[in-house]
C-alpha cells in the first residue's frame, strides 16, 4: 500500500511526546512546551488525531482530561501491546488507509517498530514536531468549513455505528431512521475549496482518481459543456458537510460522468448510488444515454462495484481505463432512506 501524498492522521505518543515525563513514574504533570498550540492547530487544518500509549489506560486519560485535550484524540489506544497494533486498531476504526497515517513518538525503538510493521505509516521523532506544522504533508492547500468541523463529524458518526449495532433490524430500516437529507447542487465558488479537498482527499470512493487545479475547477462552474454538482448531507446526528461531487461533460448524444466522488465516511449510506441515479434521471430526461470514465486504482474497487449494482456495463477497456454506460431502459430508485433535494 503507497503512502498518500496528505496525512489525515496524527497518531501521539504520550510519555516524553505529549506531555513532559512518564506518567507512571510521577511524570505527566506539564505538557511538552508548544504541544498544546500544535494540537489545536492541527486540529484547525481539519487532520483527525489519536493515540498509540504504553500506559494504563484510565490514569492515561484522566491526565489528558487535566489538560482539556481529551476530546482532541479519536479512538486512543493505551495499553501495554505492541505500538504497530495499536495503530492496525486505530487505522480500522477510522477507516482510512496506513498511508494517511503518521507517527509521534520520542522512542526511536517504538518508531521503528512501527515502521517494520506498517511501512507505510510515517514516522517521526517527537523532539521535531514544532517543525511538522511546515511540512507539505501536514498543510492543506484550504483550510474549508468541513476541515475545521471534521472531528465533530467524526464523533458523530462513531455516534451513529454505535446506535446501529445496538438496532434491532436491518441496515435499510436503521438508515430510515435518521431522517437523511440529502442536497444535490451546482457547485458554486464557495463550494471549490472543498472539492478541491475532496479530489486530493478521497480515494476509495472516487471513479478516477483524477485531479484538477483550483482554476481547472473554477473554469468548470460556468463551462456550458460541464454539468458540475455537489452534494451535502445531513440527518438527526447533524452535519456531514458537503459528502459528494460529479462532473458530467454535456457530448452529441450522451452526458459522460468524468468524476464522481464520495467522502469515505459516508460509505454506507447510499450516497454513491442517488448521485448515479440523479445523474441516469438527468440524462434521460434530455434524452441522452449516460455513460462513465472510469480508471482503476489500488483503492477504489468498491466504486466499481457501485457502478455494476447500478446497471452500468463496460462498453469499452483500454488497461486500466473502462468506458462504462447505464444498460437499463427505466432509471432506478433513489435509495428510500435518502430525502433528495435539488
Amino acid at each position: 500500500m503507497a503512502r498518500e501524498a496528505k496525512i489525515k492522521c496524527l497518531v501521539f505518543d504520550l510519555d516524553c511526546t505529549l506531555w513532559q515525563g512518564v506518567l507512571s513514574e510521577g511524570g505527566g504533570k506539564e505538557l511538552v512546551p508548544g504541544m498544546r498550540e500544535f494540537i489545536t492547530e492541527l486540529d484547525r487544518r481539519g487532520i483527525i488525531m489519536s493515540i498509540a500509549s504504553k500506559n494504563e489506560e484510565e490514569a492515561a486519560m484522566a491526565n489528558l482530561r487535566s489538560f482539556g485535550l481529551d476530546e482532541y484524540f479519536l479512538c486512543p489506544e493505551i495499553g501495554w501491546g505492541a505500538k504497530s497494533e495499536s495503530l492496525k486498531n486505530i487505522i480500522s476504526n477510522l477507516g482510512i488507509k496506513a498511508g494517511s497515517v503518521a507517527f509521534l513518538d520520542d522512542n526511536p525503538f517504538e518508531r521503528d517498530e512501527v515502521a517494520f510493521a506498517l511501512p507505510d505509516v510515517r514516522c517521526y521523532d517527537a523532539a521535531k514536531f514544532k517543525s511538522l506544522l511546515l511540512a507539505d504533508e501536514l498543510s492543506p492547500a484550504f483550510i474549508t468549513e468541513d476541515a475545521k468541523n471534521r472531528r465533530s463529524m467524526y464523533r458523530a458518526d462513531f455516534a451513529r455505528k454505535n446506535d446501529e449495532k445496538s438496532f434491532g433490524g436491518s441496515a435499510e430500516e436503521f438508515l430510515m431512521t435518521l431522517g437523511m437529507k440529502l442536497e444535490i447542487a451546482p457547485v458554486s465558488e464557495g463550494d471549490l475549496r472543498r472539492v478541491h479537498e475532496l479530489t486530493l482527499r478521497t480515494h476509495q470512493l472516487n471513479s478516477t482518481g483524477y485531479t484538477y487545479d483550483f482554476d481547472e475547477l473554477s473554469a468548470l462552474i460556468d463551462s456550458p459543456d460541464h454539468i458540475f454538482l455537489i452534494a451535502s448531507l445531513t440527518d438527526k446526528y447533524g452535519d456531514s458537510g458537503k459528502v459528494g461531487i460529479m462532473l458530467m461533460e454535456k457530448q452529441k448524444d450522451a452526458y459522460m460522468l468524468k468524476l464522481l466522488i464520495v467522502s469515505c465516511r459516508v460509505m454506507s449510506r447510499g450516497v454513491g448510488t442517488a448521485l448515479l441515479t440523479y445523474a441516469v434521471r438527468l440524462a434521460k430526461a434530455d434524452g441522452k444515454r449516460l455513460t462513465a470514465e472510469f480508471r482503476e486504482t489500488e483503492h477504489n474497487r468498491i466504486m466499481y462495484i457501485t457502478y455494476k449494482m447500478m446497471g452500468f456495463e463496460e462498453a469499452e477497456e483500454n488497461g486500466s481505463d473502462i468506458l462504462l454506460e447505464y444498460a437499463e431502459d427505466d432509471a432506478p430508485e433513489y435509495p428510500p432512506y435518502l430525502d433528495i433535494m435539488s
